[in-house]
């Protein structure tokens, strides 16, 4: 029940939406908001990968502003590794993104016995 509300107004409002592309006013309006979205998510994605690779990091303030900076000697090798590996299968050698999160779940179990 919590993501119904959501998809309802994303199937009854979607083709409005596309009829609306040729309005140049709301076009640009929808493209600022895609903008805004895609930077969302890529701060999501720097934040997890910062607390992931690394086990600790420190609120550095610098005029107010506290953005996290990462403890260089909590890195985890197993982490890194696996997310360098990721990112070589999907970049250099077109893996797609299923068979490489599958590969690297079961990489990750298995890596996750060695100890630190």
């Amino acid at each position: 029940m919590t993501f119904a509300p959501c998809f309802l107004w994303i199937f009854l409002g979607a083709p409005y939406v596309e009829a609306l592309r040729g309005n140049k006013a709301i076009s640009a309006a929808l493209s600022a908001i895609t903008a805004s979205v895609v930077g969302v998510v890529m701060n999501l994605a720097l934040w997890f990968a910062l607390h992931v690779i690394f086990r600790q990091v420190q609120t550095l303030d610098i005029l107010g502003i506290g953005p996290d900076v990462p403890v260089l000697g909590s890195i985890d090798w197993r982490a890194a590794i696996l997310a360098a590996a990721a990112m070589i299968a999907m970049l250099r050698f077109k893996l797609g993104m299923l068979p490489t999160l599958a590969a690297c779940a079961v990489f990750g179990a298995g890596i996750s016995l060695i100890p630190y």
